[in-house]
Order: C-alpha cells, then structure tokens, then sequence
C-alpha cells in the first residue's frame, strides 16, 4: 500500500458550472427501466485538461449532483471515448445517485494527448489523475473506480500501487490479462483481436463510426480471416494499420518479453481495497473474472461476485439494471458506510436451464466431479473404459475450418445457440448420454481429459459442453480449447482441457452432450497443420484426429441447488 496522504491544504469553495449533461445522454438515461430511483439533478464540466504521468493532457469530463453536500468521487478511465453509452452509463447515473463521476479519455484516445499503448500507460496515468484530484477543491478523499472490459484493466492498473484514497472498485466483465484475452495456449483469439482493434480505433470517435466500422467488419471478415498470409490481412476491414494490433498478433508466447508488465494479476493477489466483481456465463473474461475472485478471497481482500446469463455486450445491455443495482450497493457501502443493500452472500449466480439465481457463499461450491466417458456410435457412459483404444476419428481440413458457433464472443453471434447444424458437420464427434431420470446440477469448472493421436502431429482441439432438450436441440453451456503438437504422430498424447465453468441444471428428460473437433475459427485462427506461425502461413494441411476410449468429460456435480 503507498504512503502518500491526501494533501490537507485548504481550498476556495468550489462554484458547479451551469452545464447540463448531453442531450443523447439525457434520451438515452429516459429509456431504461428497472433502476434505483435517482436522488439528484446532474451537472456537466466537460473538457477539462488532466495531465498524464508525461504531460500530455488527458480530456475529462467530471459530472456531479447538484446538491450541497459532501459527496465521494468515482474515477472511469476508458479507451473507447466519453460519449455515448459511457456519459449515461457511468456518468449520468452514478452522479444521479451521489457521486462526482470523472470519465476521462486514455492517452491517445477520445481527443487525449499522447499515443496509445495498450496497458503500458494506464497505471501511471491513473497515478497522475489521482495527484490532479487532490488539488480539486470538491473532492474529499473518498474515491472509487468502476468500469467493464478494458475499464477494469486501468482499475486493475491503479490498484498495483492503490492511493490511500481509493476505498472501494467495481469490476464489470474485466480484464486484467491482455496476453489471455488475445492467445490461448499459443493460439490466437483471432476474432477477439480483430473486434477489439476495432472498438480500440473507432468507438472513442462516437456511435456513427464505430457503428459504420462494425458493419464494415462483419462484411468483411471471411475475407480477412481466410486470408493467406493472415499477418496485415485486417487493414482494408478496420480502415488503417494498427501498430499494437501487429505486435499482439505477432506475439503467441506469454513468456515473450512483449508481454512483460501486462498482466495485473498482482494487484489481486495483495490487494486490501473492498472489490466487487461481475461477469457473464458467455462472457470472453469471465475466466479472467474467476481468477480474480480465487486471488482476491486469498489474500483476504473483502469482495463480491455476481455471474449472470450474459455475454461480454449483453452485461451492459440487457443486464444493465441488475449490472447497475449490485455496483452501487458495493459503492454505497463503501463509500458512504451505506451496507443496507448488500447482499447477505459472497457470490451470486444465474442457473442456466432453469432461469433462476441462487446466493452461495463461495465460488466454486463445493462439488463431487463426475466422469463420462466416450464409446463408439457416439454414446457417452459413466462407465469407465477397461482399456485405452480408439473410439473415433474424423479429418479436419484447415482450408474448410470448422467453423465456431456461439459461446463467450465480442461478436453479436455470442452467447447460446443451437448446435444442431454445427453437429451435423463430418469434422464434429459428438456423444450423448441417456435421457436424464432426475436433475443434474453442474456448479464449478468443467474439463475435459483427453488421448488424442493425430497423424501429422500438429492439431487443434476445441472441446464444449451441451445440453439436449426432448426435441434434439443441442445448446453450447461452455467450452475450451487446445493446440497440441503431438510427437511422434499416431501415438496417444495426453491433455487436459480447461472448459471454463458454469452453474447449470440438466433437467429430466435432457441428455448430456459432450462436442468435439478440430477448431472452432474464427474465434481461433486456423492452425496450418505445419508447425508454421498462423499469422505467416501460406500453406495449410489436414489433419487425421482420433478420440481414444481413456477420454472423458469431467463435470463438477453440486447439491448446492437442492
């Protein structure tokens, strides 16, 4: 924790300027329903010039209640802009409720000075933005952040030093690990990165061109994820070269210098501010929220986690009221000493297949884990195999790559579908297990342990779980995702794939599916089958893939819904 106090030198009253908020933030505050009543008109001081840790200045928009009074200040610091929805969402509301809001644009981004890097700025603008509001004369010392996505990141980023000042943070479906939300196990997210290359370029310059720009990608990308070399093919999609882009693509080891200082995944583990945490099932971070909860609870750190059924969008949309609701309970309990609306648990999360909430102490419950094992004509047993052969094989062809479906996305495609089509495909095994007799809780993480032999040695595995109703439909719960290099081919490689986790009830008559392929693009860029980089590749080979019978699907069942 730092040492610096709050500068104690008195200051002239402070006189609100006459500005009222913006127009579209006021139409669009009209059309929600379902949020706490407000408490306070809004005032807007729009444009102030906050100098970052290299002078260059930062534009801030400071909203407050017009009120007399004594109110604490919340800090938003984003790389997307400060119009909408970030003025209604964070300004508007929450100074509605009573607090000073300070939306500032990150450097080089929505009109600030400097240019943008990815994470290597944040902490020590964030530093600086905290020095410039002890000098403001309606700040009293109490401070807290809130914010999503990359929001969460530059609360992460002030957290590995956390002013004294700092008494509470809210972290909406957040990032504090860059490298995970662009690469998985060396594989690039390639979907991931291209939609965040394109909110990072266009949406700090308002709805219209980010609007326009997000068509122009969807338009675009089957050209620009098939493209032979991929490396530069998202140009002509997001309309310039994009330096970070490059090198985040480039970069597929996490021990890369590249990524050294990325993550904040220290300011958890020591962390003593009370943090709240919110995700979404379908969430691209919510394995990121997870961790963060698992450092948080261990270093003793006071802290809240809410898991809705949503997608990375969806938390700030159609979950808006409830995303709303629980974050100012935790500011208002910790900024103003105010706990009447906290919830009387740790962790509070939506139940898939029975649309209801369940309050749990601690997250994952505790569970007894099960194993379902694959057999041939796609049936899938709790009876474990005697021996180890293989059960089945399909061919995956990286010029045909099977194609990804739902599940957690930035694209409006995200969240649960139906797999039926998908499952049709030659490249996907599927196994189902019987009709259920009675309910099925899985509360916790999912995995899968697989034998898996191939006949090139170089292969993907893209593994998910799914629930199948009485008329066959197949619905995506949760997935994971590997890239092996097997060697020498044809011999059983062992590995176990982390699924994410979910808290779901199989009801009766449902069955249990286990899917499996050879890549889900272009969520994953597609792996050459070479041992080449991805991003270089102009030369693509199929793999023979083969499921052997000592695989099986381990699901964490729970009586926690009992």
């Amino acid at each position: 924790m730092s040492s610096r106090t709050p500068d104690a030198v008195a200051r002239p009253a402070w006189v609100p300027p006459a500005g009222k908020p913006p127009l579209s933030s006021r139409m669009m505050r009209a059309t929600w329903r379902g949020l706490p009543a407000k408490r306070h008109e809004v005032g807007w001081e729009p444009g102030l010039l906050v100098p970052a840790a290299d002078g260059s200045p930062l534009i801030t928009d400071h909203y407050f209640p017009r009120a007399q009074g004594d109110f604490p200040t919340l800090l938003v610091r984003s790389p997307y802009g400060r119009g909408l929805p970030w003025s209604p969402q964070y300004g508007l509301l929450f100074a509605e409720q009573g607090f000073h809001v300070v939306l500032q644009s990150c450097r080089g981004t929505g009109g600030s000075g400097g240019v943008f890097d990815l994470w290597r700025n944040e902490a020590a603008d964030g530093q600086a933005t905290v020095s410039w509001l002890r000098e403001q004369p309606w700040f009293n010392g109490t401070l807290g952040t809130v914010g999503p996505s990359y929001l969460g990141y530059t609360q992460w980023a002030l957290a590995s030093d956390p002013p004294p000042e700092l008494k509470a943070m809210v972290v909406q479906v957040g990032l504090h690990d860059p490298y995970a939300m662009f690469h998985t196990g060396g594989a690039l997210r390639l979907e991931n990165a291209l939609a965040v290359g394109m909110g990072m370029n266009y949406q700090h310059q308002g709805m219209a061109p980010f609007l326009k720009a997000t068509l122009r990608l969807h338009r675009r990308l089957r050209d620009v994820t098939t493209a032979q070399p991929l490396r530069g093919a998202y140009v002509p999609a997001l309309g310039s070269e994009l330096p970070w882009l490059d090198d985040v693509m480039t970069h597929p080891d996490a021990k890369d210098a590249y990524w050294h200082g990325a993550s904040m995944a220290e300011s958890a583990r020591r962390l003593r501010v009370p943090t709240a945490l919110i995700a979404g099932w379908h969430d691209v971070l919510v394995d990121q929220t997870f961790e963060q909860y698992d450092r948080l609870r261990q270093a003793g750190c006071e802290t809240a986690l809410l898991v809705g059924p949503w997608t990375h969008t969806s938390a700030l949309q159609q979950g808006w009221p409830a995303v709303f609701t629980e974050s100012l309970a935790w500011l208002r309990a910790h900024l103003y000493a105010d706990p009447s609306r906290l919830r009387p648990t740790a962790v509070r999360v939506h139940i898939g297949g029975e649309d209801t909430w369940r309050d749990l102490d601690d997250w994952p419950p505790a569970a007894v884990t099960t194993s379902w094992y694959p057999t041939p004509g796609g049936h899938l047993t709790r009876l474990a195999p005697t021996e180890s052969a293989p059960v089945a094989a399909f061919r995956h062809d990286p010029a045909d790559p099977t194609p990804s479906l739902g599940g957690p996305l930035l694209s409006r495609t995200a969240g649960p579908r139906n797999n039926a089509t998908l499952e049709a495909r030659d490249d996907v095994l599927t196994f189902t297990g019987p009709p259920l007799t009675e309910p099925m809780d899985i509360l916790g993480p999912v995995s899968a342990r697989m034998s898996i032999s191939t006949d090139t040695g170089h292969a993907d595995v893209f593994t998910r779980l799914c629930d199948v109703d009485a008329q066959g439909r197949s619905v995506n719960i949760c997935d994971g995702f590997v890239r092996l290099r097997t060697n020498p081919p044809q011999e059983p490689s062992q590995v176990t794939v982390p699924m994410s986790s979910t808290a779901h009830r199989f009801p009766v008559g449902h069955r249990i599916r286990w899917q499996i392929s050879g890549g889900a693009h272009p969520r994953y860029a597609r792996n050459p089958g070479t041992g080449e980089s991805p991003v270089d590749a102009t030369t693509f080979t199929p793999v023979r893939i083969t499921l052997h019978t000592d695989s099986a699907l381990i699901l964490p069942s729970s009586s926690e819904l009992a």
